[in-house]
């Protein structure tokens, strides 16, 4: 029996399954196993050379954004219309067979668009080139969903069952559990917040599941039991998604009312150029990018090419900053004049842990070194001889 078919095997029994006190830890052990089979589903096959034919794109500019969505929702119009990259558009379905990259220049920062190709239900078990467009996503900042307007609203939930499927957490955070596997000592078991959702017993199991028997376990949150099997594989990728429902042109005044109301939602047409701009700045809000710009001592800031910042890769800090201009210059700071809104007068002294904000400005002050010994009466030692009979015996005054 292969791993698809024993994936779906304990599925059907988790639906057979009641939901209720006594059955909860069979639930449990049950999810324990599908993670497992999963990420095995993931693994390439042994014996291989490489990780299969994926879409070979370099990263580019500050930041990287993926549409992903079923065939013929409109992607490729959608990146042509942002960033001017033709990419084919025709009225059948999957007219987009490899990933097409687009590059969108916004706020003075350059982020990268990738058209991908429609998925299908299935794409995580390898259906229509699912595999690579989901590992794609995964190195994305920010994933866009298009979705067709006039479409059902299962569509939605089909894809974001695909990409749960394949370790894609949507518009969650990592949860708030310490997970650190011994070598002796057995399980250790502690938590600093009433737990509803799970408890020490199915821990134990799921650990046990994975042939985990000495580890260290503390909660932190009340996490349900898909959070710590996601800890426990450790492979998972939390990333912010934007729900985009394209066509709306289509549809009545009402539908189009009740689309944009919902959380992480955006409604345009390709079609009529509607609500682009709202969406470019929408995208800009989620993905989080700071510009800071920078100040030569005694000259002007320059406001012509910003260092673009963002949490997620590596973070908004003055040391970030620096590390960005160079490796060497945290060690050669002195301390960094910062104007803009992160500083509470301008300019304000700051350190190294100072978090930035967009549009700063920053002056970095270096140490001045020192010469060897000091300088006039601040030396630390005198260049005459040691003993005093040595020196040099000055001429008598004149009287």
């Amino acid at each position: 029996m292969g791993i698809i078919e024993r994936i779906k095997e304990i599925e059907a029994e988790m639906a057979r399954t009641q939901k209720n006190k006594a059955t909860e830890y069979h639930l449990g052990q049950l999810k324990a196993k599908i993670a497992k089979l999963r990420t095995q589903l993931l693994e390439p096959p042994k014996g291989s050379s490489g990780g299969g034919d994926g879409f070979e794109v370099t990263k580019y500019g500050h930041g990287r954004v993926a549409l992903i969505g079923f065939p013929s929702v409109g992607k490729s119009t959608l990146l042509t219309m942002l960033t001017g990259t033709h990419s084919e558009a025709a009225s059948y379905e999957f007219t987009t067979l490899t990933c097409i990259p687009g590059v969108i220049r916004y706020n003075d920062t350059k982020i990268q668009l990738l058209d991908l190709p429609g998925i299908i239900e299935g794409a995580s078990e390898g259906k229509g080139r699912g595999r690579q467009v989901i590992a794609v996503a995964k190195s994305s900042d920010l994933v866009l969903m298009v979705l067709d307007a006039s479409k059902s609203e299962g569509h939605r939930q089909i894809l974001t069952k695909e990409l749960e499927a394949v370790g894609l957490r949507l518009n969650k955070r990592p949860p708030q559990i310490y997970f650190k596997k011994k070598k002796t000592g057995g399980i250790s078991f502690n938590t600093t917040a009433p737990l509803t959702r799970i408890d020490e017993k199915l821990c134990y199991q799921i650990l046990h599941e994975y042939k985990i028997h000495n580890a260290e376990v503390l909660f932190r949150e009340d996490a349900t039991v898909d959070d710590f099997i996601d800890v426990i594989e450790g492979n998972r990728k939390y990333i912010k998604c934007v729900y985009v429902y394209n066509k709306i042109d289509v549809v009545g005044i009402d539908d189009v009312d009740r689309l944009a109301r919902q959380p992480n939602s955006i409604v345009i047409s390709c079609n009529l150029k509607l609500n682009l701009d709202r969406l470019l700045a929408r995208m800009w809000d989620e993905m989080g990018l700071v510009r800071v710009y920078t100040k030569p001592q005694g000259q002007q800031p320059d406001f012509d090419e910003p260092f673009v910042l963002s949490a997620d890769r590596g973070g908004c800090t003055v040391e970030d900053f620096c590390n960005h201009v160079h490796k060497t210059l945290v060690k050669d700071m002195k301390y960094a004049l910062v104007w803009g809104t992160s500083a509470r007068h301008y300019p304000q002294h700051c350190g190294l842990s100072h978090r930035l904000e967009d549009e700063d400005v920053v002056q970095i002050v270096k140490k001045k070194e020192r010469e060897e010994g000091g300088r006039g009466r601040f030396k630390t030692h005198s260049n005459a001889p040691a003993r005093i009979a040595d020196r040099e015996k000055k001429a008598p005054l004149k009287q």
